[in-house]
């Protein structure tokens, strides 16, 4: 009922709107009503064969059968691949480093137009860049990476211009642009770049998984995909299935859950929904004008990270599994992501870690990352498994790495003596499709050559087709091939209506969680006095080295508040406080280039308290070390006894601080968090204390008014200190001794409260475990 409302709406809005793509894009209907778009300038003529209407997309004067949509996807991908030069296969390997919309003049994204930045060149913010239409011309890449955007209608008009260029050149294969997830509330995160951009706003990794409702997930991604599909954008860098098995690691925020259960459903929702289409824009076996692909990631499961270190960096490029539980964390993706209930019947792309999954080479006892592995794309991915879908590589696994083991650069783990040629030819025999952050073809043809010299031509066309065929499939099923275009008055209507910005807003709601309420102190009435203090925020700096300067304000937007509350900065005036807080942030992330000059091994414990944290109960050996190129000496990264403060200790002061100035008064903590965190240091001072995983402070306010009551459990255990956390296996769920608060409650994965209690309902009878 739910997706056919959605459907209904969705013709409304289009009903709403007059047709508009473009002056230079025209639309041609053939006579089973199949529509057709093309760019007047691209030189794209329609013919005419048995009544109905195909473009002449190689400008030959015939309907070749990769142009004859009657055909299935799969034959026209065999088709076309089998016209392809190997140059032109070379490019539909690449997927693009992340692109802008417009490029920045400057630093990370930035491109130039006619040789100047956007403001100088008179050029309007849809324009291609040049270094866009190079890649497209010259390097015949057809896979690009979005991030933000300056609004949905620049971002639909750049998409048709990309469209316009792609359809003239060569074969006329479309552009197939992409997107990191886009709808999170938090659209100021790491992995989606800023994109936001007036789209609707959802509860996105722990933030959905709290909600513990694949059914919610599904609605996202059938919404999500709509807007995508008004963006020009056809392919979806997401789901994240990885189990956040290991408490410290720097993308647990990304996650759904711990739980293998409940990520697999979760995941399977997410792609269902994202590939599906139905009624008049199904093409064929479930894909259609609404479906966007799903690159699922990241196989065979990034959350075992040793010591909670991300394989962004050196430090962290070692997987380990103390407690042999590997086979747990393919879960959600041979029994979700690749066992689909719909037409689609699969993932359409997945997505390999940047790991190196340390010691689980069962056939060529290899240690390197899985992008590299044969072992696990094509042993137990492709052969064992049947995934016969793309293989993406996470970006730049090929490129040269830092200067040191926390320097941001090229992630070649296990690789890292080869060249960049040789690491791509090893990728690509390891069964690896595409190159994920590479706008160059030339270290693809340097590979195929190789491989000619190894295997001999015939083997190496034979090899390079079946990749060209999987990516042309996935162009194919989406109908990009009989019109890329998006109509800019759709465009407008459909991204960030009014309806998806509600149902995003309510899925928010339900991503909350309470976890004390001492004396049914929440709810609190609207019109009371609250006092949130001002919280200290020390410099901080993003993944590319951004820095951003330390603040003393307010953590919220106090215009919010004042929709709820009478805001005073005098404690002694307030009926209740209320203090919003982050969960405790490392600062090095497990590496620090001082501790290694000082003699030390760089290594550092990651904690999860805010006040300093001696490690005495950490590993004396790691299981995993070595860097053949950068830090060759290193053979053990533990940090046994090493200290470590949170850079944000401000913020338990400021909870003991407006505890102490509130007297008896009681005091609300509210806690965004993006991992698990000890709640010990600052519980027992706290009446009341709402969790989140990064959603808007309206929703927050919302639950602490008594607007909408708490229905969010813990999607992950939170352990009652830092012993617990070295001693469990960084592969195992739920092996952490949880939290008992003053009030007898353990915060165990699937707790929460309501205004009644202890929430127990289907959702935990489904996915919490019996103890």
């Amino acid at each position: 009922m739910r997706q056919r409302f959605i459907v209904m709406l969705c013709l409304i809005l289009i009903a709403q709107t007059s047709f508009s793509q473009g002056s230079d894009v025209e639309i041609v209907k053939s006579r089973s009503g199949k529509e057709l778009g093309y760019s007047k300038s691209s030189g794209v003529k329609i013919l005419s064969a048995d009544g109905e209407k195909f473009k002449d997309l190689n400008k030959n004067g015939k309907v070749d059968p990769y142009e004859d949509w009657r055909l299935s996807a799969e034959e026209r991908a065999k088709d076309l691949a089998s016209r392809m030069t190997i140059e032109q296969i070379a490019g539909l390997m690449l997927y693009s480093a992340h692109q802008s919309i417009p490029a920045n003049p400057f630093g990370f994204g930035a491109g130039t137009y006619n040789g100047k930045a956007l403001k100088e060149s008179g050029m309007p913010a849809s324009a291609i860049s040049d270094q866009q239409k190079k890649f497209l011309k010259e390097d015949n890449l057809r896979h690009i990476l979005v991030t933000s955007v300056r609004s949905p209608e620049v971002a639909a008009e750049w998409n048709n211009n990309v469209q316009a260029f792609a359809e003239g050149l060569g074969l006329g294969i479309p552009a197939n642009n992409s997107s990191d997830p886009r709808n999170t509330a938090k659209v100021t995160s790491e992995f989606n770049a800023g994109a936001g951009g007036q789209i609707s706003l959802w509860p996105d990794g722990l933030a959905m998984g709290a909600t513990f409702d694949p059914e919610l997930v599904k609605q996202f991604a059938t919404m999500a995909s709509k807007e995508y599909r008004a963006l020009g954008i056809t392919t979806a860098l997401s789901p994240q299935v990885d189990l956040g098995t290991e408490p410290r690691w720097y993308r647990i925020a990304n996650v759904f859950s711990e739980s293998p259960e409940l990520v697999k459903d979760m995941g399977k929702a997410y792609i269902e929904g994202f590939q599906s289409s139905q009624g008049d824009a199904a093409i064929k076996n479930g894909w259609g004008y609404e479906s966007v692909n799903a690159m699922v990631k990241h196989w065979p499961g990034g959350g075992p990270e040793e010591g909670g270190r991300d394989a962004h960096w050196a430090m962290g490029k070692f997987a380990v599994y103390p407690g042999d539980n590997f086979q747990t964390h393919l879960k959600p993706f041979v029994e979700g992501a690749f066992k689909l209930d719909g037409g689609t019947e699969e993932a359409s792309a997945v997505m390999p870690y940047y790991t190196i999954s340390f010691n689980r080479d069962e056939v060529y006892n290899e240690n390197v990352g899985n992008g590299f592995s044969k072992y696990m794309i094509t042993e137990l991915l492709r052969d064992k498994y049947g995934y016969d879908g793309v293989v993406c590589t996470d970006w730049l696994i090929t490129a040269n790495e830092g200067t040191t083991p926390g320097t941001f650069a090229g992630k070649p783990w296990g690789t890292e003596k080869l060249s960049v040629d040789e690491r791509h030819y090893k990728a690509i025999k390891a069964g690896v499709d595409q190159f994920g952050g590479n706008n160059d073809k030339e270290p693809v043809l340097a590979a195929y050559q190789m491989g000619i010299n190894e295997f001999g031509e015939d083997f190496m066309r034979k090899r390079f087709e079946r990749s060209a065929v999987r990516l042309l499939m996935n162009i194919f099923r989406v109908g990009l091939f009989e019109n890329p275009y998006v109509n800019l008055k759709e465009t407008k209507a459909i991204v960030g209506n009014p309806v998806f910005m509600k149902a995003g807003y309510e899925a928010q709601l339900k991503s909350i969680i309470l976890l004390k309420n001492r004396a049914q102190v929440l709810p609190r009435k609207k019109r009371s006095t609250v006092y949130i203090p001002k919280i200290y925020s020390p410099v901080k700096a993003d993944w590319w080295g951004n820095a951003t300067p330390a603040s003393l304000k307010f953590p919220v937007d106090t215009s919010v508040v004042k929709k709820y509350y009478n805001l005073t900065e005098d404690p002694k005036k307030a009926d209740f406080a209320i203090v919003f807080v982050e969960s405790p942030q490392s600062k090095e992330g497990g590496y620090s280039e001082f501790d290694r000059k000082q003699g030390g091994n760089g290594y550092v414990p990651i904690s999860l308290q805010y006040g300093t944290y001696t490690a005495t109960n950490a590993r004396e050996q790691s299981i995993a070390a070595g860097d053949p190129v950068v830090d060759p000496d290193i053979t053990n990264r533990s940090y046994k006894n090493k200290t470590s403060t949170a850079t944000n200790i401000m913020d338990l002061r400021t909870i003991e601080d407006t505890r102490m100035l509130m007297e008896d008064k009681p005091v609300i903590v509210s806690v965004t968090a993006n991992k698990p965190m000890i709640f010990s240091e600052f519980e027992n001072m706290a009446d009341g204390i709402v969790l989140n995983f990064g959603i808007s402070t309206q929703a927050v306010l919302d639950i602490i008014s008594g607007k909408t009551e708490p229905s969010g459990l813990l999607p992950l255990q939170m352990p009652v200190n830092m012993k617990t956390v070295e001693q469990q296996n960084e592969d195992v769920p739920f092996d952490m001794i949880p939290y008992k608060d003053s009030e007898g409650h353990v915060y165990d994965f699937g707790y929460g409260l309501n205004w009644n209690g202890v929430i127990k309902d289907q959702r935990t009878e489904k996915y919490v475990p019996d103890k």
